[in-house]
C-alpha cells in the first residue's frame, strides 16, 4: 500500500533563504498526523509542496501515490485549509467561483450561488474589497 505522503530530501528555497531542507519522511494510510514546530520550521512550505500550491527546490514528493495536484481528480482527495484567506484580491467573486470550479470535480455551481446570495456579494466585487465598491462597467 503506497504511502499518503511520501518525501526524499526535499527542500525548498526561496531566494538565499531555506525554508525547507532535506526533508524525508513516509506517512502510511490510516495515520493521523501533526506538523509541529516554531515558526519558520517549514510546516507550511511541507503543505504547500503536498499541495501542488508551490514547488520543490530540491528532492521529491509524492502524494498518494503520484506528484502533487497531478490531475483535477487527484487534488479532489486531497484537503488544505490555509491559515490565512484563500483569495486573490485580483480576482473578482465571480473569478473565484469559476476557479473553484475549473479545480474542483465536484463543484456545486447551485450551492455556491445560494451562498454568495445569502451572504449579499456582487460577482463583480474584487475579493477583499468592502461591500459596493465593485468596479464600474466601461
Amino acid at each position: 500500500m503506497n504511502p499518503v505522503l511520501e518525501t526524499e530530501g526535499l527542500g525548498k528555497r526561496y531566494g538565499r533563504r531555506q525554508a525547507l531542507s532535506d526533508c524525508t519522511l513516509s506517512i502510511p494510510p490510516g495515520r493521523i498526523v501533526g506538523l509541529v514546530g516554531p515558526n519558520g520550521a517549514g510546516k507550511s512550505t511541507l503543505l504547500g509542496l503536498a499541495c501542488g500550491l508551490i514547488p520543490p527546490t530540491t528532492g521529491s514528493i509524492t502524494v498518494l501515490g503520484d506528484r502533487p495536484a497531478a490531475s483535477a481528480a487527484h487534488l479532489a482527495k486531497v484537503g488544505f485549509v490555509a491559515q490565512d484567506t484563500p483569495v486573490y484580491s485580483a480576482l473578482s467573486v465571480a473569478d473565484h467561483l469559476r476557479l473553484g470550479a475549473q479545480m474542483n470535480p465536484g463543484w456545486d455551481q447551485q450551492l455556491a450561488q445560494r451562498r454568495i446570495d445569502q451572504v449579499g456579494l456582487d460577482p463583480k466585487q474584487k475579493a477583499g474589497s468592502p461591500a459596493g465598491s465593485a468596479p464600474s462597467s466601461p
